[in-house]
Protein backbone atom coordinates (compact mmCIF):
# COMPACT_ATOMS: atom_id res chain seq x y z
CA UNK A 1 0.00 0.00 0.00
CA UNK A 2 1.72 3.32 -1.36
CA UNK A 3 2.08 5.84 1.86
CA UNK A 4 0.26 9.67 1.48
CA UNK A 5 2.95 12.07 0.73
CA UNK A 6 2.45 14.65 3.83
CA UNK A 7 1.43 18.12 2.56
CA UNK A 8 3.89 20.77 2.23
CA UNK A 9 4.67 22.56 5.86
CA UNK A 10 3.62 26.39 5.91
CA UNK A 11 6.74 27.38 5.64
CA UNK A 12 6.76 25.50 1.96
CA UNK A 13 4.01 27.14 0.49
CA UNK A 14 5.07 30.30 1.64
CA UNK A 15 8.40 30.15 0.59
CA UNK A 16 6.25 28.81 -2.87
CA UNK A 17 4.11 31.78 -2.95
CA UNK A 18 6.61 34.18 -2.91
CA UNK A 19 8.83 32.87 -5.56
CA UNK A 20 5.69 32.83 -7.37
CA UNK A 21 4.96 36.59 -6.59
CA UNK A 22 8.37 37.60 -7.92
CA UNK A 23 8.33 35.90 -11.08
CA UNK A 24 5.02 37.52 -11.86
CA UNK A 25 7.30 40.80 -11.07
CA UNK A 26 9.85 39.65 -12.82
CA UNK A 27 7.84 39.33 -15.52
CA UNK A 28 6.10 42.05 -15.71
CA UNK A 29 9.19 44.30 -15.47
CA UNK A 30 10.67 42.83 -18.33
CA UNK A 31 7.74 43.74 -20.34
CA UNK A 32 7.57 47.24 -19.25
CA UNK A 33 11.67 47.81 -19.79
CA UNK A 34 10.77 45.68 -23.55
CA UNK A 35 8.34 48.79 -24.26
CA UNK A 36 10.72 51.43 -23.45
CA UNK A 37 13.58 50.42 -24.69
CA UNK A 38 11.95 49.11 -27.76
CA UNK A 39 9.97 52.40 -28.31
CA UNK A 40 13.37 54.51 -28.12
CA UNK A 41 15.91 52.51 -30.12
CA UNK A 42 13.36 50.51 -32.29
CA UNK A 43 13.18 46.34 -32.36
CA UNK A 44 16.76 45.87 -33.74
CA UNK A 45 18.48 48.58 -31.39
CA UNK A 46 17.09 47.44 -28.24
CA UNK A 47 18.87 44.32 -27.47
CA UNK A 48 17.93 41.34 -24.81
CA UNK A 49 20.50 41.92 -22.86
CA UNK A 50 19.79 45.72 -22.31
CA UNK A 51 16.07 44.98 -21.89
CA UNK A 52 17.10 42.46 -18.86
CA UNK A 53 19.71 44.74 -17.44
CA UNK A 54 16.79 47.97 -17.66
CA UNK A 55 14.25 45.54 -15.78
CA UNK A 56 17.13 44.60 -13.08
CA UNK A 57 17.12 40.74 -14.52
CA UNK A 58 19.15 38.40 -15.49
CA UNK A 59 19.66 37.78 -19.26
CA UNK A 60 18.20 34.09 -19.23
CA UNK A 61 15.40 35.01 -17.49
CA UNK A 62 14.10 37.36 -20.48
CA UNK A 63 13.65 33.51 -22.61
CA UNK A 64 12.10 31.72 -18.72
CA UNK A 65 9.68 34.04 -19.14
CA UNK A 66 8.89 35.37 -22.42
CA UNK A 67 10.96 33.09 -24.97
CA UNK A 68 13.01 34.84 -27.73
CA UNK A 69 12.96 38.36 -28.59
CA UNK A 70 10.70 38.55 -31.29
CA UNK A 71 8.13 36.46 -28.85
CA UNK A 72 8.98 39.72 -26.34
CA UNK A 73 8.52 41.97 -28.80
CA UNK A 74 4.68 40.64 -29.45
CA UNK A 75 3.65 40.23 -26.52
CA UNK A 76 4.37 43.71 -25.19
CA UNK A 77 2.37 45.00 -28.29
CA UNK A 78 -0.82 42.63 -27.04
CA UNK A 79 -0.45 43.31 -23.53
CA UNK A 80 -2.18 46.74 -24.23
CA UNK A 81 -3.96 46.06 -27.46
CA UNK A 82 -6.22 43.40 -25.83
CA UNK A 83 -7.47 46.26 -22.90
CA UNK A 84 -7.21 49.09 -25.01
CA UNK A 85 -9.94 47.33 -27.95
CA UNK A 86 -12.42 46.97 -25.06
CA UNK A 87 -12.18 50.22 -23.88
CA UNK A 88 -12.79 51.44 -27.63
CA UNK A 89 -15.85 49.23 -28.20
CA UNK A 90 -17.06 49.85 -24.47
CA UNK A 91 -16.69 53.59 -25.45
CA UNK A 92 -18.74 52.77 -28.60
CA UNK A 93 -21.24 50.95 -27.26
CA UNK A 94 -22.09 53.85 -24.31
CA UNK A 95 -22.16 56.43 -27.33
CA UNK A 96 -25.00 53.76 -29.20
CA UNK A 97 -27.29 54.08 -25.89
CA UNK A 98 -29.49 56.37 -26.67
CA UNK A 99 -30.55 54.52 -29.86
CA UNK A 100 -29.95 57.20 -32.67
CA UNK A 101 -27.43 56.62 -35.27
CA UNK A 102 -23.82 58.04 -34.49
CA UNK A 103 -21.84 61.06 -35.65
CA UNK A 104 -18.85 60.86 -37.02
CA UNK A 105 -17.43 63.04 -34.54
CA UNK A 106 -18.73 60.26 -31.91
CA UNK A 107 -16.96 57.26 -33.39
CA UNK A 108 -13.91 59.12 -33.67
CA UNK A 109 -14.32 59.86 -29.94
CA UNK A 110 -15.20 56.34 -29.17
CA UNK A 111 -11.43 55.45 -31.17
CA UNK A 112 -9.54 57.90 -29.74
CA UNK A 113 -10.04 59.18 -26.23
CA UNK A 114 -9.54 56.12 -24.82
CA UNK A 115 -6.04 55.58 -26.04
CA UNK A 116 -5.93 59.67 -25.14
CA UNK A 117 -6.66 59.12 -21.63
CA UNK A 118 -4.21 56.13 -20.73
CA UNK A 119 -1.12 58.07 -22.13
CA UNK A 120 -2.27 61.05 -20.13
CA UNK A 121 -1.46 59.49 -17.28
CA UNK A 122 1.29 56.89 -17.83
CA UNK A 123 3.90 57.32 -19.50
CA UNK A 124 4.00 53.72 -20.43
CA UNK A 125 1.39 54.21 -22.23
CA UNK A 126 3.40 56.88 -24.38
CA UNK A 127 5.88 54.41 -25.08
CA UNK A 128 3.36 52.04 -26.59
CA UNK A 129 1.64 54.53 -29.34
CA UNK A 130 5.56 54.59 -30.73
CA UNK A 131 5.51 50.85 -30.68
CA UNK A 132 1.70 51.00 -32.49
CA UNK A 133 3.36 53.24 -34.81
CA UNK A 134 6.51 51.06 -35.20
CA UNK A 135 4.36 47.87 -35.92
CA UNK A 136 2.29 49.72 -38.59
CA UNK A 137 4.83 51.17 -40.27
CA UNK A 138 7.22 47.69 -40.80
CA UNK A 139 5.79 44.89 -43.23
CA UNK A 140 7.65 42.28 -40.98
CA UNK A 141 4.65 42.73 -38.34
CA UNK A 142 2.25 42.53 -40.54
CA UNK A 143 0.63 39.58 -38.07
CA UNK A 144 1.11 41.43 -35.14
CA UNK A 145 -1.67 44.57 -36.77
CA UNK A 146 -3.50 41.73 -38.49
CA UNK A 147 -4.37 39.95 -34.90
CA UNK A 148 -4.38 42.62 -32.73
CA UNK A 149 -5.65 45.64 -34.11
CA UNK A 150 -7.59 44.83 -37.28
CA UNK A 151 -10.18 43.18 -35.63
CA UNK A 152 -11.04 46.79 -33.83
CA UNK A 153 -10.42 48.68 -36.37
CA UNK A 154 -12.50 46.67 -38.77
CA UNK A 155 -15.48 48.31 -36.60
CA UNK A 156 -14.84 51.19 -36.48
CA UNK A 157 -14.43 51.66 -40.32
CA UNK A 158 -17.70 49.79 -40.48
CA UNK A 159 -19.49 52.29 -38.16
CA UNK A 160 -17.85 55.22 -40.34
CA UNK A 161 -19.18 53.12 -44.02
CA UNK A 162 -22.65 53.36 -42.73
CA UNK A 163 -22.22 57.53 -42.62
CA UNK A 164 -20.72 57.65 -45.79
CA UNK A 165 -22.73 54.65 -47.87
CA UNK A 166 -21.63 56.09 -51.53
CA UNK A 167 -18.18 56.31 -49.93
CA UNK A 168 -15.55 53.35 -51.08
CA UNK A 169 -14.19 51.30 -48.34
CA UNK A 170 -10.65 52.11 -49.76
CA UNK A 171 -11.05 55.24 -49.20
CA UNK A 172 -12.63 55.45 -45.63
CA UNK A 173 -9.74 52.81 -44.67
CA UNK A 174 -6.99 55.38 -46.50
CA UNK A 175 -8.97 58.08 -44.21
CA UNK A 176 -9.08 56.36 -41.11
CA UNK A 177 -5.21 54.93 -41.34
CA UNK A 178 -4.43 58.99 -41.60
CA UNK A 179 -6.66 59.38 -38.43
CA UNK A 180 -4.77 56.73 -36.72
CA UNK A 181 -1.19 58.34 -37.51
CA UNK A 182 -2.44 61.96 -36.27
CA UNK A 183 -3.48 60.58 -32.76
CA UNK A 184 -0.14 58.80 -32.32
CA UNK A 185 1.82 61.93 -33.91
CA UNK A 186 0.04 63.67 -30.65
CA UNK A 187 0.66 61.39 -28.25
CA UNK A 188 4.40 61.47 -29.30
CA UNK A 189 5.22 65.02 -30.71
CA UNK A 190 3.39 67.90 -28.26
CA UNK A 191 6.42 69.54 -27.54
CA UNK A 192 6.76 70.14 -31.15
CA UNK A 193 3.15 71.58 -30.50
CA UNK A 194 4.70 73.51 -27.72
CA UNK A 195 7.30 74.86 -29.80
CA UNK A 196 5.28 76.31 -32.38
CA UNK A 197 2.20 77.60 -30.48
CA UNK A 198 4.27 81.22 -29.44
CA UNK A 199 0.50 82.55 -28.65
CA UNK A 200 -0.23 79.80 -26.02
CA UNK A 201 2.77 78.24 -24.09
CA UNK A 202 1.55 75.36 -21.81
CA UNK A 203 -1.95 75.08 -23.39
CA UNK A 204 -1.28 71.73 -24.92
CA UNK A 205 0.81 70.11 -21.99
CA UNK A 206 -1.82 67.62 -20.83
CA UNK A 207 -2.01 65.68 -24.10
CA UNK A 208 -6.00 65.27 -23.26
CA UNK A 209 -6.56 68.53 -24.10
CA UNK A 210 -5.51 67.72 -27.43
CA UNK A 211 -8.41 65.63 -28.02
CA UNK A 212 -11.30 68.13 -29.33
CA UNK A 213 -8.72 69.52 -31.72
CA UNK A 214 -7.58 66.55 -32.88
CA UNK A 215 -11.07 64.87 -33.65
CA UNK A 216 -12.48 67.65 -35.48
CA UNK A 217 -9.25 67.30 -37.85
CA UNK A 218 -9.53 64.26 -38.38
CA UNK A 219 -13.66 64.25 -39.18
CA UNK A 220 -12.95 67.35 -41.74
CA UNK A 221 -10.45 65.06 -43.32
CA UNK A 222 -12.57 62.38 -43.72
CA UNK A 223 -15.51 64.16 -44.60
CA UNK A 224 -13.52 66.05 -47.50
CA UNK A 225 -11.78 63.20 -48.31
CA UNK A 226 -15.17 60.75 -48.75
CA UNK A 227 -17.05 63.63 -50.51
Amino acid sequence: MTATKPPPAASERTRRRAASKRALATAANLLDAAERLFAERGYDGASVRDIASAAGAQVASVSFHHGGKETLFERVVERRASELGELRIAALEKARANGEQLSLEAVLSAFVRPYLEKAANDAQWLAYARLVAMVSADRRWRHISQRLFDPTAGIFIDEIAALFPEAKRSAIAVTFVFSVSAMLSVSTSRWRIEELAEDAPGEFLEIDALADPLIRYCASGIRAAVA
